[in-house]
């Protein structure tokens, strides 16, 4: 039987995917805790989590946003989060009035508050309207975090936390992000968990 004609493509983009696995988990172990503790202080302080992204990065951000509103694994109280590429009113208004390179820069002016956490997806590092709003989460007193790629990037200077993938290709490096972003979901659930279980041993000390 002859083998299928997508046969070579399927078994290499798994190898591909499969070869980046070790090397991130490496690369993003410390940046990975430093994220988390953000996403944890962030929310237990009353604060909210505002991702942000271009293409299949929006996604990425609408899908961490979903799962934080709703639920990833526990049932528990919602966790306030959005996805600041969600509306399309306010990004094609912004785009038209300001340029696109401010669509999020804007919304962030207008939803962050001090204490709050911005994190941007970008596998480049170098969207402009990826930087601006990180400079502009910065300069609102936002915690301005990022998951992006290996590359030498502005992001580096502009977001910490920042989990960088160790690899240029757009696709294995947004299926890490899938990964991490799971995985930080979970983090969260399970840290407001404990503190949780924690709070009436608290008030009844007092």
């Amino acid at each position: 039987m002859a083998a299928h004609p997508g046969a070579e493509f399927f078994e290499k983009e798994f190898a591909e995917h499969a070869a980046l696995v070790e090397p991130t988990r490496e690369a993003t172990r410390l940046p990975f805790f430093k994220m988390l503790d953000a996403w944890v202080n962030c929310i237990a302080s009353g604060g909210k989590i505002l991702f942000f992204g271009n293409g299949g990065s929006a996604a990425d951000a609408q899908h961490l946003a979903s799962e934080l509103v709703v639920r990833y694994r526990e049932d528990r109280p919602a966790i306030p989060a959005i996805a600041l590429s969600t509306d399309s009113s306010i990004l094609t208004a912004g785009g038209n009035d300001f340029g696109f390179e401010h669509v999020f820069s804007r919304q962030i002016e207008a939803l962050g508050r001090p204490g709050d956490l911005a994190v941007a997806f970008s596998t480049s590092g170098r969207s402009p309207n990826i930087l601006i709003g990180l400079k502009t989460a910065r300069e609102r007193g936002l915690v301005a975090a990022g998951m992006t790629g290996d590359h030498k990037s502005p992001m580096l200077e502009l977001a910490d936390p920042l989990i960088a993938v160790p690899s240029r290709t757009t696709a294995r490096i947004q299926e890490m992000h899938g990964l991490l972003g799971h995985m930080l979901c979970l983090g969260l659930e399970r840290a407001l968990k404990i503190e949780q279980t924690r709070a009436p041993l608290s008030a009844k000390g007092h």
